[in-house]
C-alpha cells in the first residue's frame, strides 16, 4: 500500500521536502572516500543547459535527485528530463525527490520537452518521471505523448525512458511499450531483502516481471535496470539479482554507489571500492548482459548516449557470432 501525503496547500518554502522523514532522528554520515568526489558545476556549457531547462520550465532528475554527475553531463548538454512534476507519491528511503500529492499534469509539458531536446541538439535523450500513483494509468499516457512530441520535434533523436513500476495500473505498461522507445529502463534500485526499508512502496518481483513483459511485447526494445550498492546488501544477493534480471532477458545493467541525500535518509552502510565495481562488471558480462556499467559514480542515465551505441554494437556482435 502506498501512502500519499498532501503537500500542495502550503507554500513550497514552508513545507518540508520529505514530510514523512521530518521527525526521524539524524543518521550518521560516513566520510566520503577520494574516489567519490566530483567538481562543482561552473562551466559555460553547464550554464547554457541550465538556461534551456529553466526557459522551458522543465524539471530534471539531475537537479531533483542531487546527481553528482550534473556538472559533467550538463557541460556536454546531456540532461535527464523528469516529467509529471517534481513531487513523488512514493517515499523511498534513498531518494531526494520531494514527496507528497502532486499537482495536475501539465498538458503542455510533452511539447516543451520536445522543444528542449531539439534546442539542445540531443542525439539521445533520457525521460524519467516521479511515481504518480494518483493517476489511473500511473502517467503512462503522458510518457506516450512525450515520446511522440520528441519524435515530432527531433526525429533523429533516440529515446530512452526510465519508468516507475506502474504497480496496480492494468494496461499502463502495454501503452508505453506500444510507443516504441529505443530503451526501456526500470530500476530495481536494491536487492529484495532491502525493499521493506529502502523501497517500501514497490515489489521486487513485480519489477522483474515488468521488465520481462517489455521483451514479450517487443523484443526489439533494449531493456535496462540498475541498482545502488552500499545499502547493506551482500555480494551473493547482487549476483542473484543479476540472475533474476537475466531471466527477464534484460540487456543492460547499471551499478553505482548509494550517496545519502540528507541525514534523514537511509545511511550509507559502506563505500564500495572501485575494484569491487569492476568485478561486478566482469561477472555481469559473463552472465550475458550486453552492457554493464559499474563504477562508484555510475547512474542510470550517465553516458546514456554512448552506452546506447555500445548496446547496438553488442547486439550486432551477438547476432553475428
Amino acid at each position: 500500500m502506498v501512502t500519499i501525503l498532501d503537500a500542495r496547500t502550503s507554500s513550497p518554502s514552508a513545507r518540508p521536502r520529505h514530510p514523512e522523514k521530518a521527525h526521524r532522528p539524524d543518521t550518521a554520515v560516513l566520510p566520503k572516500p577520494d574516489w567519490i568526489r566530483v567538481k562543482a558545476p561552473v562551466s559555460a556549457g553547464y550554464m547554457e543547459t541550465r538556461e534551456i531547462v529553466k526557459s522551458n520550465r522543465l524539471v530534471t532528475v539531475c537537479e531533483e535527485a542531487g546527481c553528482p554527475n550534473i556538472g559533467g553531463c550538463w557541460e556536454k548538454k546531456h540532461a535527464t528530463f523528469m516529467i509529471m512534476g517534481g513531487i513523488c507519491t512514493r517515499a523511498c528511503a534513498f531518494c531526494n525527490v520531494a514527496t507528497g500529492l502532486p499537482h495536475a499534469l501539465d498538458r503542455d509539458e510533452p511539447a516543451s520537452v520536445g522543444r528542449a531536446v531539439a534546442s539542445m541538439g540531443l542525439s539521445h535523450v533520457v525521460i524519467t518521471s516521479v511515481d504518480r500513483d494518483d493517476l489511473p494509468d500511473g502517467g503512462a499516457q503522458h510518457f506516450v505523448e512525450t515520446i511522440e512530441a520528441i519524435r515530432a520535434s527531433a526525429p533523429g533523436t533516440t529515446i530512452e525512458i526510465l519508468t516507475p513500476d506502474f504497480l496496480r495500473k492494468p494496461g499502463a505498461l502495454e501503452k508505453v511499450v506500444a510507443a516504441r522507445p529505443d530503451v526501456f529502463n526500470h530500476n530495481l534500485e536494491t536487492v529484495p531483502s532491502n525493499y521493506l526499508t529502502v523501497r517500501p512502496g514497490a515489489r521486487y518481483f513485480h519489477s522483474i516481471r515488468l521488465l520481462q513483459r517489455v521483451k514479450e511485447l517487443d523484443p526489439t526494445i533494449f531493456t535496462k535496470s540498475g541498482i545502488m550498492v552500499g545499502l547493506g546488501e551482500e555480494r551473493n544477493e547482487i549476483l542473484q539479482l543479476m540472475d533474476d534480471l537475466r531471466s527477464a532477458d534484460v540487456d543492460f545493467m547499471t551499478i553505482g554507489q548509494y550517496l545519502q541525500p540528507t541525514r534523514k535518509h537511509h545511511p550509507v552502510i559502506r563505500y564500495v571500492p572501485p575494484e569491487e565495481f569492476k568485478s561486478y562488471e566482469t561477472i555481469g558480462l559473463t552472465k550475458g548482459f550486453l552492457v554493464v556499467a559499474s563504477s562508484p559514480l555510475t547512474r542510470s542515465s550517465h553516458h546514456a548516449g554512448e552506452d546506447f551505441e555500445r548496446l547496438k554494437a553488442a547486439r550486432l556482435a551477438k547476432v553475428a557470432a
